[in-house]
């Protein structure tokens, strides 16, 4: 029988071999758009060395995460051993569909992958020397400067608007969501202080229409810090973010204390702020217009308007049953014109992914994140401590809730925003904390799985 970790060696192998065919599907699907006898032989001699980079690719690919395993079997060797190739499943198929895209967003994305497998280390190897419990003692520090980040891509100079929203900083060459980062700070400090308040939350508080509702005392600073960050998100109107965090938060204050009451009073509390801030914020309003009208002729030309959402539509649909095939959706009409579908390698990858791969395709695709997300929340039902247990379940609410964003914003279930779909759409700062934020739940893995040691 192999071992846990053996078993993590093994499972990365599918995800070389995702590398490798979809770099070969990608080549051979250039070689078929090719016509004519001369670019026809420039096409054979460009696949027999496309065919090399294939594999090479899969070779750099799988030996990037035997890197990452080494690193999990020295530090964690009791971690759960699929979170990490199902995440590089994940990680595979960005690569592939962000070369098909745009070969140079690829080449900076594998680059921000090999950041994130840096800091991925780095990230297990300093918890493992100073314990969960470093997150613990600085909650507040942590939350701080998540909050301050987040407001950076409004000051001059290091931010700016994109499409309504700001969302990057940019220093030099360099950009970064801080937003990203926010998320995994507003998820440890909301463990952090629940798990040391929760029995308060019970057991105390007052009594109205039946529903109890814990004091002010307990609860109220961790509401200032979450409305604080919730506030700072919607002055950079980055509203889909906003969404993710406040379902977090109403999932962990429902975990850590079984009261119904506090996620039906959040979602009375959102149907509020959502209806005041599509009436009175034009952005808002301007998303909510095109969700509900996307293939209106006056929003479809408007710039800004439903065009992003219709065409990801058209995508979807052409993509059928079982897809078009690798390259052969139609992104650009002249590969100088404009985009017909745009930002496809960002907030419309999935888009992408459905055309081309259909609605198995897709279906496979979140899967993969159904298994990871299963995977996190038993972790948190073998964690031994109700830090780590809240950590682990905010954690892996966090990655269910900007997949279904972002997935639900694609096909029309929810309002599109500019939500990444984690270690699959372009993006450094995402790949780079989402690599974070699994290290944090294969660490929670290694000390709950750890066998029990008897004293004496």
């Amino acid at each position: 029988m192999l071992s846990p970790r053996n078993r993590e060696l093994l499972g990365l192998l599918p995800s070389a071999l995702l590398v490798i065919a979809g770099f070969t599907a990608i080549f051979l699907q250039a070689k078929a758009d090719t016509s004519g006898a001369e670019a026809a032989h420039a096409a054979n001699l460009l696949l027999a060395h496309a065919s090399t980079a294939s594999l090479l690719y899969g070779a750099i690919f799988l030996a990037l995460c035997i890197a990452g395993h080494v690193v999990i079997r020295y530090a964690l060797p009791h971690a759960d051993p699929y979170m990490f190739p199902l995440a590089a499943v994940l990680a595979s198929v960005g690569i592939v569909m962000i070369y098909r895209i745009e070969p140079t967003l690829a080449r900076q994305q594998a680059q921000w992958l090999v950041v994130g497998l840096l800091v991925f280390a780095a990230t297990i190897l300093f918890l493992r020397k100073h314990g969960l419990g470093v997150l613990e003692r600085y909650r507040y520090t942590i939350m701080a400067v998540a909050i301050v980040a987040t407001v950076l891509p409004r000051l001059p100079v290091i931010g700016g608007e994109v499409n309504g929203a700001y969302l990057d900083i940019h220093v030099g060459p360099v950009s970064f969501q801080p937003a990203e980062m926010a998320k995994i700070a507003l998820v440890v400090f909301l463990a952090s202080y629940l798990a040391d308040n929760r029995q308060m939350l019970v057991t105390a508080g007052r009594k109205v229409l039946g529903m109890t509702f814990p004091p002010m005392k307990q609860f109220g600073p961790m509401v200032v810090v979450w409305g604080a960050s919730m506030a700072t998100l919607v002055l950079t109107s980055e509203l889909g973010t906003s969404i993710m965090f406040y379902g977090a938060f109403l999932a962990l204050l429902y975990v850590a204390t079984g009261r119904i009451s506090f996620p039906l009073v959040g979602l009375g509390l959102f149907l509020l702020g959502g209806w005041f801030l599509a009436t009175h914020v034009g952005h808002v309003e301007a998303r909510i217009e095109a969700w509900e009208h996307p293939l209106n002729q006056k929003l479809y030309e408007v710039r800004g308007g439903s065009f992003q959402l219709a065409q990801g539509l058209f995508a979807q649909a052409d993509g059928g049953l079982l897809g078009t095939g690798f390259g052969r959706s139609l992104l650009r009409a002249t590969p100088h014109s404009n985009p017909i579908l745009p930002v496809a390698e960002s907030d419309m990858i999935y888009a992408v992914i459905t055309d081309e791969l259909g609605l198995v395709g897709a279906a496979g695709l979140l899967c993969v994140y159904l298994l990871f997300i299963w995977r996190g929340l038993k972790t948190a039902m073998l964690a031994r401590d109700s830090f780590s247990k809240l950590l682990a379940v905010g954690l892996s609410f966090m990655i269910a809730m900007q997949v279904f964003v972002i997935v639900g914003g694609v096909t029309r279930v929810i309002p599109l925003t500019g939500v990444t779909l984690p270690l699959v759409a372009y993006g450094g700062s995402s790949v780079v904390m989402n690599f974070v934020l699994l290290a944090l739940l294969l660490v929670v893995s290694d000390r709950a799985r750890r066998p029990y040691q008897r004293d004496g």
